[in-house]
């Protein structure tokens, strides 16, 4: 989807995706140390970098609606906490390089050549010993109506992410089914694969 498209679907004064952190990102709370770097891309409306910075990090929000983000502002005001945010193509963005103790990724979809030059750079904007929290969907969401991309090509397998971070450590790498509660737009059954990797 084209920024443009972006703005268009976070327009509305309802968070599509809700407010709430991603479920399994909530369970890697024991992960993350208060005071870390977090980098969030594609964080859309805010939910994930601003329960992040409700934990105590430090949290760069980056995406490619300038819509989105603005909400997010709005949700870390009501919340009493602070985001940094950047507008950006994550694909022309410069990304920083050594600077987060971790990169959190939630349904954040690429086709294959740009997936691997995405997980690239989120393991070089990492320092050593930081983490990548990640969930997107995988080819058997195609089975279901909670959500995701309709393209087969968009969607991640386990194998593919353990290829794409064969550098690090996996901590954590499962494929699963989930029952999505994540606003109007993630609703339902969902097949997920989750990783957690750390930089060596």
């Amino acid at each position: 989807m084209t920024a443009s498209m972006w703005d268009q679907r976070f327009g509305g004064d309802a968070y599509v995706y809700g407010t709430e952190p991603n479920a399994f990102l909530a369970r890697q709370a024991h992960r993350l140390t208060p005071g870390g770097a977090v980098l969030v891309p594609g964080d859309g409306e805010g939910r994930n970098g601003v329960w992040l910075a409700g934990q105590g990090m430090r949290v760069l929000s980056v995406d490619a609606s300038g819509v989105g983000l603005a909400k997010a502002r709005r949700l870390a005001a009501q919340r009493g906490v602070a985001i940094a945010t950047q507008v950006a193509d994550l694909l022309a963005w410069p990304w920083p390089i050594g600077s987060f103790d971790a990169v959190v990724s939630l349904f954040l979809h690429f086709p294959p050549s740009d997936r691997a030059l995405v997980h690239a750079r989120m393991a070089g904007a990492l320092r050593t010993g930081g983490l990548i929290v990640l969930e997107a969907f995988r080819p058997r969401q195609l089975d279901y109506a909670s959500g995701g991309p309709k393209d087969p090509l968009l969607l991640f397998s386990a194998a593919q992410l353990a290829g794409d971070f064969a550098d690090m450590d996996i901590l954590l790498l499962e494929e699963v089914l989930v029952d999505l509660e994540e606003g109007e737009l993630h609703h339902g059954p969902g097949a997920t694969v989750r990783l957690v990797a750390q930089k060596r």
